[in-house]
């Protein structure tokens, strides 16, 4: 892919919070943050407009209560056509991590990502997707 050079115009301001952001995620410049934010907010727009993305539900949860992961074979059911496949890390006795790749309309991501996350003793829950196509 070729790179095209061009100038642009911005407030102090925001080029200091442009240069703390290639500092805290730590980019070799600010070419390479500005390409990362551009095509972060591409991602944003594909899920607003609701074409197929991929991506991956994160769960945190003491796997001793029966009662939730009940709960998460219900939702996983339901979502079947958009779970690519699963995996669950005993970090401890009573703390297991487990991350669901999933692939389909951004709706309906968000709608299991939520059902899973507001399971009554999920300790922490994130969705996280990015364009598929």
């Amino acid at each position: 892919m070729s790179v095209t050079r061009f100038g642009i115009s911005i407030e102090q301001e925001l080029l200091e919070a442009l240069d703390e952001y290639v500092k805290n995620n730590r980019f070799s410049n600010r070419s390479q943050a500005i390409r990362h934010l551009i095509n972060k907010n591409m991602v944003e727009h594909k899920w607003q407009c609701d074409n197929i993305v991929a991506g991956s539900i994160t769960l945190f949860y003491d796997p001793h209560k029966r009662e939730i992961l009940n709960h998460i074979a219900e939702i996983r059911e339901r979502f079947f056509s958009e779970t690519l496949s699963s995996q669950q890390i005993m970090l401890s006795e009573n703390n297991t991590l487990e991350i669901i790749a999933i692939k389909g309309a951004a709706h309906r991501l968000t709608e299991m990502a939520d059902q899973l996350i507001s399971i009554k003793g999920i300790h922490h829950g994130q969705l996280t997707m990015t364009r598929a196509e």
